[in-house]
């Protein structure tokens, strides 16, 4: 399943005491207490009547007794907020059964049994979106991680396989499309107006992965000829209306079954691949085995709908779901602390398959400024966690960036020390031992370990161990020989005071000042606290380039003067090093700025520069480098966000970190303004195109237009207007309305009105007309958010809605971390508004004040306060409460 994405902190705008304990002590789940199962369900049978207001559920469940099991004579089928209609075993009505909480217990003997149970759902009224629900008259499924028990009795845990055998009846008026998993056996036409589909899915899988889907549906059709030669058919399903937005989503599906087939040799299992988008989604996307279910944002896109950004997420998610399909479906996890065995895996698949559809420096860039935004905080704060959490109260708050995201930054370590062949036969050996069964994180890394060689003993602590690793690095000169030191340190999170050090891959290249070339890049293992690395062959002092391509997800503290890293901002061959000088250095005079109270126009008290200098220089040199690549070019010229410079900081102030960021824009953009509008001048002359060349020179048009509007707000209004008038796309359309969002300036006003004009009725787009306005750093954005809390077009209840503005805000740091307290409230308001609606999204929304321990006092109060204000709620979500309660300490 893929985590909902976030708008992120926004880069193109331009203006200058204890809570009380809950009543219930919610129960905690331990990775240490798990039992396998006493009885296995081998096979299901399930039978939908279905309609809107209620849908009848009928399973015929066959159990075996589980010779691993515990031998316990009661089988525990888990529910939640339903209840049974019929109860049979063995085709007689059942005596010796029994509630437990929201679980029917039963007692058998002997080692196998058919158990029949009817239940009454109503979808109508399934807020939470989890288990079955309508969307716009349509009905679909959510079951991951809990939500098949919302549906019917069922032992709901991972562990669990069965086949399935599903039938759904319904009005074929109101549900012309039926689709469940696997493989379409047999339709039919039912009485009064009613018709039926048979599905059965081959492949045992477990609960979570079960779907359904029922409504009025078109679809997009393709065929794949698989490795083998088998035909599958790919369809791509959506709304009449909404086909002709699908085409990119069917051709990234196409292209990544062929490149899985290419990359890890994994051949698609089953007749028909189907993709369905729905409206209402708490997630980005889930992997239901043959019947992925997809947030409509990461299915429909055309130019003028659709940026580049849209394209690329789409192009990345469809992967993602797909290649589950072998690293989630085929091979499961045990249990839900084995998360990242699927989500980890999956999340690096997906990132090498479209590093091979695009720039791989890109993607590079792009994958870690996500880390760096999301996991880098959450390890540093109060709900930090390994990869393989040790406990969980509710399991859907560990869909989380450290379980995704640095789970494939650990697996990508595993693949950068064995190489990509070596690699390869781990995985390889990996899906071969344990295809069709439910694995352990420990089981891949033993399967790596095994097919390549290499010795994991100790590199299982990234596994087990919490935060992010800082690594100091010095280097000094003898002779002909640079001799480098390197210490480790892992920072005490919740639960874990005291670290052990951790294998840390560092690739690095040493490069001659002189002839700006490096002999060659070395791969160093930093395996224990301290070590020393000798460099022979540097007659002269060499200019470090440490860390390249991340190798390592840690954060680097490397003694190097300025102009190093001006030299390697204009010469490093690996562009995220060159990327990260850049960032080094805007960082470096940033949190120099704050510390030493610069007044706005980034001058100390004295007058004197504070490393502007450098940092000019070196966008100098990437505004003049005629061999770079615009897509490149674009990503060196984002400065950093405010969330990753307070990462830097022991105790952070957000509005000066803000204040100092926006005066090196505009500054920048003064001084380099010629450049600038040369730059957004040959940009704005490319055509449109889907290449990579006219996507590189739209990403410069939008950064160029944001440095000129910060150094010249009357240009920068005129430019984005222009823009925005003439765009022929969404990528400049959206580029120009960002700007003009942050200006205060007639035109803003007009370009709003006429993008909502012109876009009204299209849900997605908007999503992105409330996102641009909440994410802006206009003067008056706090007001702009009450203003359109009241539009007609929100609302709570559809989750992308509601994080278009809201996470939106919450991502900004001019109105989140407004003095006032203002920004505060309203986030602590919504979680409050949403947690009876929908737990799962009001959650998301915790952690951005779950921070208050890394602000400073003033704001901090008034953050902790808000998530006492929540903690005092007697009737708070589980999902809600974990959150808050963990954020308290």
């Amino acid at each position: 399943m893929d985590i909902a994405s976030s708008p992120a902190e926004p880069e193109e705008n331009t203006q200058v005491a204890d809570a009380a304990p809950p009543p219930h002590a919610p129960q905690v789940i331990h990775r240490e207490d798990y039992l396998a199962p006493a009885w296995l369900v081998p096979e299901i049978a399930l039978s939908f009547r279905l309609g809107v207001e209620e849908t009848h559920v009928c399973s015929k469940l066959t159990v075996t007794r589980n010779p691993d099991g515990n031998g316990s004579d009661v089988l525990r089928l888990n529910g939640d907020q339903i209840s049974p209609l019929v109860v049979k075993v063995d085709g007689r009505a059942a005596r010796d059964w029994r509630m437990d909480g929201p679980d029917l217990l039963l007692e058998l003997d002997g080692e196998r049994h058919a158990i029949e149970i009817e239940t009454l759902v109503q979808p109508v009224t399934n807020t939470q979106l989890m288990g079955l629900y309508a969307s716009n008259g349509m009905l679909c499924t959510q079951c991951e991680a809990e939500g098949f028990r919302r549906i019917t009795f069922f032992p709901d845990r991972p562990d669990v396989l069965s086949t399935y055998s599903v039938r759904m009846e319904g009005n074929k008026a109101r549900f012309p499309i039926l689709l469940s998993n696997g493989n379409c056996t047999a339709r039919g036409e039912g009485a009064e107006g009613r018709h039926w589909a048979h599905w059965h899915d081959p492949w045992p899988k477990p609960s979570y992965l079960f779907a359904l889907v029922a409504g009025n549906l078109v679809a997009n059709t393709a065929r794949f000829t698989t490795m083998s030669g088998r035909q599958v058919e790919c369809n791509v399903w959506v709304r009449p209306g909404d086909e002709n937005r699908t085409q990119h989503a069917l051709d990234s599906l196409i292209a990544a079954m062929k490149w899985d087939e290419e990359a890890f040799g994994r051949e698609y299992d089953l007749d028909l691949f189907n993709i369905v988008a729905v409206s209402d989604f708490n997630m980005g996307a889930m992997e239901n085995k043959g019947l992925n279910i997809f947030n409509t944002r990461y299915v429909l896109a055309e130019p003028d709908t659709a940026t580049d950004a849209d394209y690329d997420a789409i192009e990345s998610v469809v992967g993602h779901e797909y290649f589950h399909n072998w690293s989630g479906n085929r091979v499961t996890c045990r249990d839900w602390f084995q998360l990242s065995l699927k989500e980890g895996f999956t999340v690096l698949r997906d990132q090498l398959f479209s590093a091979d559809m695009g720039s791989e420096a890109v993607k590079r860039i792009e994958d870690v400024r996500i880390l760096r935004g999301g996991q880098f905080p959450e390890d540093s704060g109060p709900l930090a966690h390994p990869i393989r959490p040790d406990s969980y109260q509710e399991i859907s708050n560990f869909y989380t960036s450290t379980v995704y995201n640095k789970g494939a930054e650990v697996i990508r370590m595993m693949r950068t020390m064995a190489g990509e062949e070596r690699f390869r036969k781990g995985t390889d050996l990996y899906f071969e031992r344990h295809d069709g069964e439910a694995a352990t994180c420990e089981d891949f890394v033993r399967a790596i370990e095994d097919g390549t060689g290499l010795d994991l003993g100790r590199f299982r602590l990234w596994y087990s161990q919490a935060g992010t690793p800082r690594v100091a690095i010095a280097m000094r000169h003898e002779g002909d020989t640079a001799i480098l030191t390197a210490d480790q340190a892992v920072p005490a999170t919740p639960g874990q005071a005291i670290k052990q050090p951790m294998p840390i891959p560092l690739r690095v290249a040493l490069f001659d000042r002189e002839t700006a070339s490096h002999s060659g890049e070395r791969l160093i293992v930093l395996d224990k606290a301290s070590d020393t690395f000798r460099f022979e062959g540097c007659p002269r002092p060499p200019v470090l380039s440490v860390n390249r391509g991340f190798s390592a997800p840690v954060a680097l503290e490397v003694e190097r003067p300025d102009a190093d890293l001006v030299f390697l901002a204009a010469h490093d061959d690996d562009p995220f090093a060159r990327y990260e000088a850049m960032q080094s250095l805007i960082v470096r005079h940033l949190i120099r700025a704050v510390s030493a109270g610069l007044d706005e126009t980034g001058l100390d008290k004295t007058g004197r520069e504070a490393g502007r200098d450098a940092v000019r220089q070196a966008c100098e040199a990437v505004l003049a480098d005629e061999a770079l690549e615009d897509l490149i070019r674009g990503e060196l010229l984002i400065l950093p966000t405010v969330a990753y410079l307070s990462e830097q900081l022991l105790v952070a102030d957000p509005g000066a970190l803000h204040q100092a960021r926006e005066a090196l824009k505009a500054w920048l953009g003064a001084e380099l303004l010629d450049s600038f509008r040369a730059l957004h001048d040959r940009a704005s002359a490319v055509p449109f195109g889907r290449d990579a060349a006219a996507r590189g020179a739209r990403k410069c048009k939008a950064q160029s237009l944001v440095y000129i509007a910060a150094g010249d707000p009357a240009e920068g209004a005129r430019r984005a207007f222009a823009q925005y008038r003439a765009a022929d796309n969404m990528s400049d359309r959206q580029s120009a309305l960002t700007v003009l969002c942050g200006l205060d300036v007639p035109e803003r006003e007009e370009a709003l009105a006429d993008f909502h004009k012109r876009h009204e009725g299209n849900a997605l787009v908007i999503d992105k007309w409330f996102s641009l306005q909440a994410g802006s750093f206009h003067p008056r954005v706090l007001d702009h958010i009450r203003t359109l809390a009241q539009h007609g077009d929100f609302t709570l209840s559809n989750p992308n809605r509601a994080r278009a503005l809201y996470m939106s805000a919450a991502l900004n740091p001019k109105a989140f971390h407004d003095a006032s307290g203002e920004g505060y409230a309203m986030i602590g308001e919504i979680v409050r508004r949403l947690d009876p609606i929908n737990p799962q999204t009001a959650a998301r929304f915790v952690p951005a004040l779950g921070r208050w321990r890394r602000i400073e006092p003033d704001r901090a109060r008034l953050m902790r306060a808000e998530l006492e204000e929540i903690a005092a709620l007697p009737t708070l979500s589980r999902d809600v409460r974990e959150q808050v309660t963990k954020s308290l300490g």
